[in-house]
């Protein structure tokens, strides 16, 4: 019973870490990265339509992302939806290609985002901490069917595992500033 539930804690501190780590994703660093786009739909014949479904992505250079449309009549209606995703970044096309440039991320941006990856990894936190506290009160209504001794190391363990889990984020937080803050 405390292994079960020890168990479906940790695939739910998994799942908070795993979305944590997709947000920081979606964050813009001064890199181009193919990930930036995964929100972007667009309207393709009437539809809302995943841009990946409807393009391939290349990274050439560092500062430069390349958009390659399967279907070149969609160019237009792609850059009208990178326009319209609040990205920051202004499409270029040649009629086969579109292309997006990065541009160098100001110091005062930079701060602006490390808050924000801040903020997303101490969201993070709370979920896990949550995840902690529904589970020990779990562990808790098993008093009186399991022996107390049983439910201590049941908790101690649930501690163990909370933080391993905040160790991971703070782990992938550190990453995400150091890539912030490279020039």
């Amino acid at each position: 019973m405390i292994k079960e539930l020890l168990d479906d804690a940790t695939a739910k501190m998994d799942q908070a870490v795993a979305h944590t780590a997709g947000e920081f994703s979606l964050v813009r660093t001064g890199r181009a990265n193919p990930g930036i786009l995964s929100r972007v739909t667009v309207d393709y014949y009437g539809t809302p339509t995943p841009l990946q479904q409807i393009a391939g992505f290349s990274v050439p250079e560092a500062r430069m992302l390349i958009v390659q449309p399967y279907d070149k009549t969609s160019i237009p209606a792609i850059e009208r939806a990178i326009k319209e995703g609040d990205l920051g970044l202004n499409p270029s096309n040649d009629g086969n290609i579109i292309r997006l440039a990065f541009p160098a991320l100001t110091e005062e941006r930079r701060k602006e985002l490390i808050r924000m990856v801040r903020q997303l990894a101490e969201d993070g936190s709370v979920a896990i901490r949550n995840v902690r506290r529904h589970t020990k009160d779990d562990l808790e209504a098993l008093e009186g069917e399991i022996a107390e001794d049983d439910i201590r190391r049941g908790e101690k363990e649930l501690q163990e595992l909370t933080d391993d889990h905040v160790h991971k984020l703070d782990e992938l937080l550190e990453h995400k500033e150091e890539e912030l803050l490279e020039v």
